[in-house]
């Protein structure tokens, strides 16, 4: 029965390397290994038969085979007991019987062939053992194995001239490709990340993934792969049926790179998901990619984030949207599209009716490019479920035409703001916005120089609002009188679960508010409050409200706040107290306790799991 399984190539395991994999026909054979690790296969002479006396006993010498011990197990895979020798039937005599001229007879063929035997060996393994080289006087001291080619496996070799740093690099780079275009053939997710293999190691790969029939994900991202090396893909892809995800990532492909990819899934119809991140791919090969998606009727979602796609690279993925109907979700984050860029995506948005995610984090749209984004947003006759438009230069202006496009949206579930800067006045028109809103359950508006007013305004939302679960409102300097107004709402309204306040500046009156509000909240499961200065003062006004009965906070983050002993002793004490807390990891790295509040700690978690069974995660 077929099972779903996952292999992550990250350690080296020993395989031994036999030059000759067919299997031999002949009677008597016989395997030699030398103290490298290489065998050879010898074939001995058929079986001869020596006449004994009148009655014309017989002796033969019958599959006389040495056992070679496996050097990747630790054990041969053939039955144990070292050699065996097929003894005699009981009808023949002993040895002892056989005259002195038979036994020479008998002996010298013998010793010929062990004389034979041993010079062979010896031939082998000046053949096979690679003769150690001069030291380099070079920094790098590369290997390299000029004319020579591996071969594991019928069709599958290495290209000659691949290099290495040295003799041990080589040997584990080679075990390593071996395994892997074995496991290759049998597993659905395969991760080959950060592994360096190069062109070399993918021509070797992809042959394997050719005859793969199983695997649906494969990662070779960061490998040093270039344009040459994803000819390999030539032939593999077009065969391949199977595979759904495949991950380039961090290979320097470029324009000519994405071409050739191109080229070549225009004859793939299984790929789904196509990962292109950070591999300098530029306006060319946005327009190849383009042109695929014109054709190309099975990817679902495409990645191009940090790239050095422009203007003119937005407006061909822009036409290709106007004809592509089952692409759902497109990653541009860290490229170069600007307003202008923004503005001719949004003419392809509007004619599509597939997509559903839209990533455009830091492209510097500002806030003409999100006027004309949103309004292609607006006409659009599909449905937009998640966008993310953070770092781009947004301001208040900006933050007005969002807010228009939250009140007509029907579909959207997700929002990133991140890291613009629309402030107060740009945080009271989404809260505005969220009042009509009835969809989205997820907005992050961190980084956005919202103080106290701004965030009081998103506070009153949720007071009507129960359909937000999670609020980033981190890096915004609200102060403790910010965190009081939201406090005040969550004590009795709203259903977030997720609440993020790190970089607020709240201090420990602050925390004050929101332990406060943590008595009586029954909703909260996951609270941030990295960085926010809160000291031991701030840390026993949250561990009293700890001390209270609430079934719903799991998590509590409470690193970079100038927490000492005491304030841990507190914490310590509260996890003692508390015989039904539902915590299970808190962090206080980055504070300033010393071994004894780190023991105080340990001994309240290792007190909680005796008492409750309950395992907290406290990291230090």
């Amino acid at each position: 029965m077929a099972s779903a399984s996952t292999i992550s190539l990250s350690t080296h395991p020993k395989i031994a390397f036999h030059p000759f994999s067919r299997k031999q026909s002949f009677q008597n054979q016989l395997f030699v290994t030398s103290s490298s690790g290489y065998s050879a296969h010898l074939v001995l002479f058929p079986a001869t038969s020596i006449s004994i006396s009148r009655r014309k006993r017989f002796v033969r010498l019958r599959n006389l085979v040495p056992r070679a011990s496996s050097r990747s197990t630790g054990g041969s895979n053939r039955s144990t007991g070292g050699r065996r020798v097929y003894k005699q039937s009981q009808a023949e005599p002993s040895l002892s019987s056989i005259p002195v001229k038979d036994v020479v007879s008998f002996v010298v063929p013998a010793g010929v062939f062990v004389a034979v035997t041993f010079v062979l060996w010896k031939l082998v393994e000046k053949l096979l053992v690679p003769k150690p080289g001069k030291a380099s006087s070079s920094v790098e001291n590369k290997f390299s194995l000029p004319g020579i080619k591996w071969s594991f496996a019928p069709g599958t070799n290495l290209s000659s001239g691949l290099s290495f740093k040295d003799e041990r690099d080589r040997r584990e780079k080679k075990q390593l490709l071996n395994d892997f275009s074995k496991e290759l053939k049998s597993f659905r997710n395969v991760s080959m990340s950060g592994h360096r293999f190069g062109d070399d190691g993918l021509f070797f790969l992809a042959e394997s993934l050719g005859y793969n029939q199983t695997a649906e994900e494969v990662d070779f991202s960061a490998n040093d792969i270039t344009a040459a090396g994803l000819k390999a893909f030539d032939g593999v892809l077009q065969s391949n049926i199977v595979l759904k995800t495949l991950n380039l990532s961090g290979n320097l492909i470029g324009d000519e790179g994405a071409k050739c990819l191109c080229d070549i899934l225009s004859g793939n119809g299984s790929i789904q998901k196509l990962q292109l991140n950070s591999t300098d791919v530029g306006d060319e090969g946005a327009r190849a990619i383009a042109e695929l998606l014109k054709k190309n009727s099975s990817l679902r979602a495409l990645e191009l984030n940090n790239n050095l796609i422009d203007y003119s690279g937005f407006t061909s993925l822009a036409e290709a949207l106007l004809e592509n109907n089952t692409i759902q979700s497109i990653h541009l984050n860290g490229n170069y599209g600007g307003a202008l860029g923004a503005a001719a995506l949004a003419k392809g948005i509007e004619g599509n009716k597939s997509l559903m995610e839209l990533h455009l984090h830091g492209n510097s749209i500002g806030n003409e490019g999100v006027r004309a984004l949103m309004a292609g947003l607006s006409a659009h006759r599909g449905k937009i479920t998640l966008l993310d438009i953070s770092n781009n230069e947004i301001g208040p202006k900006g933050a007005f035409h969002v807010a228009e496009y939250i009140k007509k949206s029907k579909n959207l579930l997700w929002l990133n703001l991140y890291m613009n800067d629309i402030g107060d006045e740009g945080a009271e028109r989404i809260a505005d916005a969220l009042k009509q809103n009835r969809t989205i359950t997820a907005i992050d508006l961190g980084g956005n120089n919202i103080r106290t007013k701004g965030v009081t305004d998103i506070a009153q939302v949720l007071k009507d609002n129960s359909i937000i679960t999670s609020l980033e409102l981190g890096y915004n300097p609200i102060g403790p009188d910010g965190a009081k107004a939201l406090a005040e709402v969550l004590k009795f309204h709203g259903k977030i679960e997720i609440l993020k306040l790190g970089w607020c500046q709240i201090g420990a009156k602050g925390a004050e508010y929101i332990a406060d509000a943590l008595r009586y909240n029954t909703t909260i499961s996951t609270l941030d409050l990295r960085a926010n200065g809160l000291g031991d003062e701030g840390a026993a006004c949250l561990a009293r409200s700890l001390k209270v009965v609430n079934e719903a906070l799991t998590s509590l983050d409470l690193g970079f706040n100038e927490i000492r002993d005491k304030g841990a002793f507190a914490i310590a004490q509260a996890l003692k107290s508390n015989g039904d807390i539902t915590i299970t990891s808190m962090n206080l790295a980055s504070n300033f306790l010393t071994k004894y509040g780190q023991v105080a700690l340990t001994d309240a978690r290792d007190h909680v799991y005796e008492m409750s069974e309950k395992e907290v995660n406290i990291f230090f």
